[in-house]
């Protein structure tokens, strides 16, 4: 009996992480939808924010960096594939790091799979936030290098030791 109830108390534990991810992904996905609509609809001008920040709307039809621009039929068709693929991967996620990261990472990915698919703009995604050195970015963008960068740390610098579990008390 007991083999059961334990059975039953991880096969929860694993469906409150996918839907954890899986609700920041969402979270990221409106945002990202939100933020893009304002400033097509709003920036017609280059806008210094603060610093090194400002808005400039710009449209990207290639991966990161404008990587493959002008292929923006295959950049969406690997972009989808690959989505769908890190959805897959995300029902994996053990910890809390790990879940937050991939749930930043599904979000943006899905953010700028929808908007190539959705938006008028013939697969490519809007731009809008500058930074000195940097190339224009969006919330997207954003969530997945923040949501990389998560999962990086956890997988370098978490051990079961050192990560605290999802859903585990300490």
């Amino acid at each position: 009996m007991r083999g059961l109830q334990e059975r039953g108390a991880v096969a929860a534990l694993n469906r409150v992480r996918v839907e954890v991810a899986f609700g920041i992904a969402v979270l990221v996905v409106v945002a990202d939808r939100i933020t893009t609509a304002l400033a097509e609809h709003h920036l017609h001008h280059v806008v210094h924010v603060w610093g090194p920040f400002g808005l400039a709307l710009s449209f990207n039809s290639g991966f990161a960096f404008s990587l493959f621009s002008g292929r923006a039929v295959l950049v969406t068709v690997l972009l989808s594939i690959g989505t769908l693929v890190l959805a897959a991967v995300v029902t994996r996620a053990r910890t809390v790091t790990e879940v937050i990261g991939g749930g930043l990472l599904l979000g943006g990915a899905a953010g700028n799979v929808s908007e190539r698919i959705a938006s008028d703009h013939h697969g490519q995604v809007a731009d809008f936030i500058t930074l000195t050195h940097w190339p224009t970015f969006n919330v997207a963008d954003a969530c997945i290098t923040v949501g990389a960068i998560v999962v990086a740390a956890s997988l370098l610098f978490g051990g079961p030791a050192a990560g605290v579990r999802a859903g585990a008390t300490q």
